[in-house]
């Protein structure tokens, strides 16, 4: 078993001494498969034996129904949107996420606040302010990269659910329509989350890939850290 390792202050009201599960992160820009993978990963955890809970940005009962208002509505500057973002970061993570890893779960998490930083950069928010702000997660014990090229995304999106405001950063007036404001505005993020891959060490996946190609890939660095944990907990003979 660990302790729980915060990045900063974590929650120091809550007294939270050993954290058996595991916390691993898919990141990524839009459109890169996160959620189709995080659906085969638990499929696979689970037959292997292994409980699994999953989680993602907007996903707390408290917050999910006021964000989605708030981004229809175009009603919050960059500021207030982070701080409601982060609302719902720590809900969930004080009541679903810390919770699943006491009760030794592996916990899955779509996007983690890396992505929320990245967004904010973009537009204007303070880097050590959010970094600040953050100092109450938990560190994942794998945080996954998928990265894939731009225009990759744009055809898997095009083809698929399609491209909408907020993913081709239009709040932004980066170009006078969707599909150049997609490109740009995803090269920018793809800056921003190398910037946080180094800082944060991510370990980056090949997304550009096929998605049983990315699984196979994520399935080996998910089992190089399940490996490690066995290994270290065995008792010598």
């Amino acid at each position: 078993m660990k302790s729980p390792n915060f990045y900063g202050a974590g929650f120091p009201y809550r007294d939270i001494q050993q954290l058996p599960g595991k916390l691993i992160v898919l990141e990524g820009t839009d459109g890169v498969g996160r959620s189709t993978q995080i659906k085969l990963l638990r499929r696979w955890l689970e037959d292997e034996g292994y409980a699994v809970s999953d989680t993602g940005l907007t996903r707390s009962t408290l917050t999910a129904s006021g964000l989605e208002a708030a981004k229809s509505g175009h009603t919050l500057g960059p500021l207030t949107l982070s701080l409601f973002y982060l609302a719902d970061f720590a809900d969930r993570l004080e009541n679903l996420i810390i919770p699943a890893l006491q009760a030794g779960f592996i916990v899955l998490s779509d996007r983690y606040f890396y992505s929320v930083m990245a967004r904010d950069a973009i537009r204007g928010v303070d880097k050590s302010w959010s970094r600040q702000l953050y100092g109450i997660a938990l560190r994942p014990d794998l945080i996954l990269y998928m990265k894939a090229d731009v225009p990759v995304l744009a055809q898997r999106l095009i083809h698929g659910r399609g491209l909408n405001y907020w993913e081709a950063g239009m709040d932004l007036h980066l170009a006078d329509n969707m599909y150049d404001s997609f490109l740009t505005y995803q090269n920018l993020l793809t800056k921003e989350f190398d910037e946080l891959a180094l800082t944060y060490n991510f370990v980056t996946v090949d997304a550009n890939q096929k998605s049983d190609a990315i699984f196979e890939d994520l399935k080996t660095h998910i089992l190089e850290l399940l490996h490690n944990r066995l290994t270290k907990t065995k008792k010598p003979r």
